[in-house]
């Protein structure tokens, strides 16, 4: 049988405790930061390693740009080099050039300094230093010789006859006088 209470009276309900007690929320609250701290730690990691490899891959631009760099640094030197070279060679060649007319007006200016019965027989050069040595048959023409040396312009004066001798042909032949001169060339324009 089955016995049902008609009467209202009052029970006293039974509290249901449907909350949480202390110490599960401080283990929910715990745990809760110990995930955000795990999930932060992961970020933080995942940023870095972001961060590590777009520093790897400058990194490697970098070497790449210093390679190609290194060959254009290598091509600029061999073509500095090669620039000093031909710039050394056009200086040799307008000094070549510049000294090129001196030995030929030199000698141009002595052929016409040489009056009738002289003769030279030999010329030595050091430096603008002229050493001039030749026979003649008369002492006027040695000392129209001297004068037009002196004359030409492209010799500093004094010009020195250095030695003069007589030297006798024979018997019965004529004297010659041996002479030699000593004479600065000045380069025209000088």
């Amino acid at each position: 049988m089955i016995r049902i209470n008609l009467l209202a009276v009052e029970r006293e309900r039974t509290k249901r405790r449907t909350g949480f007690q202390l110490a599960q929320k401080v283990t929910v609250a715990c745990s809760l930061i110990v995930v955000v701290a795990v999930l932060g730690i992961l970020w933080w990691w995942w940023a870095l390693n972001t961060q590590l490899e777009a520093i790897d891959a400058e990194i490697a631009a970098a070497n790449r740009e210093i390679t190609r760099l290194g060959a254009i640094d290598q091509q600029v030197r061999q073509f500095e080099q090669r620039r000093m070279q031909l710039q050394q060679r056009v200086s040799l060649i307008e000094e070549l050039r510049k000294g090129q007319s001196a030995p030929v007006h030199m000698l141009d200016e002595i052929s016409k300094s040489v009056p009738d019965l002289l003769w030279l027989t030999e010329l030595k050069q050091t430096g603008n230093d002229l050493t001039l040595a030749g026979r003649c048959s008369t002492l006027t023409a040695l000392s129209d010789f001297v004068a037009n040396l002196e004359a030409s312009g492209y010799f500093k004066k004094p010009v020195e006859i250095i030695d003069s001798q007589v030297e006798s042909q024979g018997t019965g032949k004529a004297e010659v006088i041996k002479f030699s001169v000593k004479a600065q060339f000045s380069a025209p324009g000088a």
